[in-house]
């Protein structure tokens, strides 16, 4: 579904990002790991479209998309979440979603004015899929409550949402369990797990490793924005390399 080929990104005279490749299988989960300063983030930020990338090649599903911004990639279906949730918060935990919907006729001036009966069916459609996906996500009690009044956890579910509402192909998560409870950690696992099993694609930035060990089908390791390994969480967590790039040349 995804793959990444020699990407590369520079800041000036940084560089951050030293030809990485990574693949994510239709219907997966792969996860990112590494230190902190490994290019985990820069990595998500290029490949949605957030940054330019500096060398390489971005495709989706086969399309390149590296010449696209990030509002026409999210079209094509690569769509990401941020490590800080982004909501909305003077609009319900229902706008919010709603708002995410794509080509509504409503959003041109002629068509909110010469085509009301479209416009209105279009937002009662909305309406009901937002109130699927919230209820597929646990949050369909709170629809009609401001989203800025949402615990951390249930906003990193919020944003979860609202990207589906663009009906991706894959999602890039940054961090989904950053900041939020153990059992709200393992209620986003469990709405993730889910979502997979019904075909959805993710990739995964996490320093949480029992959620990368839980979730991911391949794990990528990090490290001075280069890729060290690859392979199952097992097989990467008993890489020398990759205790040396975590703990440091000492251990």
């Amino acid at each position: 579904m995804l793959h990444i080929e020699n990407v590369g990104k520079s800041f000036g005279a940084l560089t951050v990002l030293r030809g990485i490749n990574l693949e994510a299988a239709a219907g997966r989960i792969t996860g990112i790991i590494g230190p902190n300063g490994a290019g985990k983030s820069t990595l998500l930020n290029v490949v949605g479209g957030l940054f330019p990338n500096d060398t390489g090649r971005i495709l989706l599903d086969g399309t390149d998309v590296t010449p696209l911004p990030m509002h026409e990639r999210a079209r094509c279906g690569l769509v990401r979440t941020f490590q800080i949730s982004r909501e909305l918060g003077e609009l319900t935990v229902l706008e919010n979603l709603m708002l995410a919907r794509q080509a509504q006729t409503g959003e041109a001036v002629l068509g909110a004015l010469l085509r009301p009966g479209s416009v209105a069916r279009e937002e009662r459609a909305a309406v009901l899929e937002a109130k699927g996906l919230l209820d597929n996500v646990g949050l369909w009690r709170l629809a009609d409550q401001s989203a800025r009044a949402l615990s951390g956890g249930q906003k990193k579910l919020l944003e979860l949402s609202r990207a589906l509402m663009l009906k991706p192909k894959i999602i890039l998560l940054d961090e989904p369990a950053a900041g939020v409870s153990p059992p709200m950690r393992l209620e986003i696992s469990k709405v993730i797990r889910g979502l997979c099993q019904d075909g959805m694609t993710f990739v995964i930035v996490e320093h949480d490793m029992d959620m990368i060990a839980s979730l991911c089908d391949q794990v990528y390791v990090m490290a001075e924005g280069k890729n060290l390994t690859s392979g199952t969480f097992g097989e990467v967590v008993a890489d020398d390399r990759v205790v040396r790039a975590y703990l440091g040349g000492v251990a």
